[in-house]
């Protein structure tokens, strides 16, 4: 059975279930930023999925890169990755940045704290990544 990683648990809040993972948006204010979770049991790396699953996944990440932008009031570069380095259940990143944002132009991974949505900001986000996810 599918579980994210206690550590999504701390710094995201689910949207829900697409095809293949589990959306989630990361609580940092700053970038508009969603994080797919596939739920495929024990993946790791992006070689531990098939090749039908990692066509879906693309599909997805397309969507979360449109979602972002929905989310962002301005998306210069979309930022995609699948790191792993802290959190080693395989996920990919999708975060919106913008010229002169807080790390621009270095990644935003380990640059400063996060700072966690208002809650009426968490919750207008959360609706709107929803929306335009299809969820």
């Amino acid at each position: 059975m599918f579980q994210a990683d206690p550590a999504f648990l701390a710094t995201s809040r689910e949207l829900g279930d697409l095809a293949l993972s589990q959306a989630r948006l990361q609580d940092d204010a700053r970038y508009p930023w969603i994080v797919l979770i596939p739920r495929v049991e024990a993946a790791r790396e992006l070689e531990d999925l098939s090749r039908d699953d990692l066509a879906i996944l693309t599909d997805e990440i397309l969507a979360a890169g449109r979602a972002v932008r929905v989310l962002g009031a301005r998306v210069d570069k979309l930022n995609v990755g699948a790191l792993g380095n802290v959190t080693p259940q395989l996920h990919v990143h999708v975060v919106g940045r913008r010229v002169g944002d807080p790390a621009w132009p270095g990644p935003v991974w380990g640059h400063s704290p996060a700072e966690p949505y208002a809650p009426d900001s968490l919750a207008r986000a959360v609706a709107g990544a929803k929306t335009a996810l299809g969820l």
